[in-house]
């Protein structure tokens, strides 16, 4: 009678701790721990998505054989070092470091744990690695720098609207990724002849006097590169496109699924899919160093013939026959 009474009490306090343990504290102990370091507040469910499955395809399933730990900052770029360096304390097995900002913090703070970038604009001129095929150190994974894209992306544009000469360019100076975007932009629209007008925002509060400028220029079309900050505040610009009717072009799908007319760029989720292919090399032994860092090798040209007609624009036929989507 004694020996169930105490099985009973022993049953009851462990099954009641239990409910009260954070979720990773429940995870088996010895299971790889990626840390997810981001500047945004949320990770965007097509990215989490995205990065799940591409680690099932490698026989990891979270909480059983694999865990993640999510550092988000929020918007905040100035804690994004304190977030890495706690990952880094715990410690974690694998860093995923979502774009520029928290690559460059994760960097700094671990020079060996493996570091895997994504969705970096320009790993080497930012300093992160040494080169794409030889990276060095304790950093790779998937950068988005292809050449002339954000040339493309204008060139698109001008072919969509040729009436158009003024176009405003909404980016985030603070992302040292954005100064490249900005210099080939600027050597498309030279024969384009195109006069671009430059609208930084570097914080939430500033946009709406980015938006003032952008109406005070007498810009006829808006181009917005493609950053921690705008995709946070994507619908925010949409908004503002379509109240304004001004034709725009983005980085992203998200966008224009937000509304957004059109988009052009890399096809994001592939690249946090991928990512997990770096995951299972690491833990299998492979050191970062000598892993290439890969380009994309996707690109999606998507339009919203909804927000066309809407506002009343058409879209000529040689560029829709060129989308690989077209919302209606």
């Amino acid at each position: 009678m004694h020996s169930i009474l105490v099985y009973v009490i022993v049953v009851l306090v462990f099954g009641i701790g239990a409910k009260s343990l954070p979720v990773h504290a429940l995870q088996p102990a010895n299971i790889p721990r990626i840390g997810w370091l981001s500047l945004s507040g949320t990770v965007a469910p097509w990215a989490l998505d995205a990065f799940r499955a591409g680690l099932r395809d490698h026989g990891y399933e979270e909480g059983h054989n694999i865990a993640i730990e999510f550092r988000l900052a929020a918007g905040k770029p100035e804690i994004l070092s304190t977030l890495a360096t706690d990952l880094v304390r715990l410690p974690v097995d694998i860093i995923l470091a979502s774009a520029t900002p928290a690559s460059l913090a994760a960097k700094q703070a671990t020079s060996t744990i493996p570091i895997i970038i994504v969705a970096v604009g320009d790993p080497v001129g930012t300093g992160l690695v040494s080169s794409l095929a030889k990276p060095g150190g304790n950093i790779t994974g998937l950068a988005t720098l292809i050449p002339e894209l954000s040339a493309k992306r204008l060139e698109l544009l001008k072919e969509t609207f040729p009436h158009i000469s003024r176009v405003a360019v909404l980016y985030n100076p603070s992302n040292p990724a954005k100064e490249r975007d900005w210099e080939e932009t600027m050597e498309a629209a030279r024969p384009l002849g195109v006069e671009l007008l430059p609208v930084e925002v570097r914080t939430a509060d500033e946009f709406e006097g980015a938006f003032a400028t952008i109406v005070g220029s007498g810009a006829e079309a808006l181009v917005t590169f493609v950053d921690p900050l705008t995709i946070r505040h994507r619908q925010k610009i949409v908004a503002f496109a379509t109240a304004k009717a001004l034709p725009a072009m983005y980085g992203l799908d998200d966008f224009v699924e937000a509304g957004g007319l059109m988009a052009y760029g890399i096809s994001f989720p592939a690249l946090y899919r991928r990512a997990a292919v770096f995951v299972d090399k690491i833990l299998k032994g492979a050191k970062p160093a000598d892993l290439p860092v890969e380009q994309p090798m996707r690109l999606e040209l998507v339009i919203n013939l909804k927000t066309a007609r809407d506002l009343g624009f058409k879209i000529p036929q040689s560029v829709l026959f060129r989308a690989d989507r077209i919302l209606q």
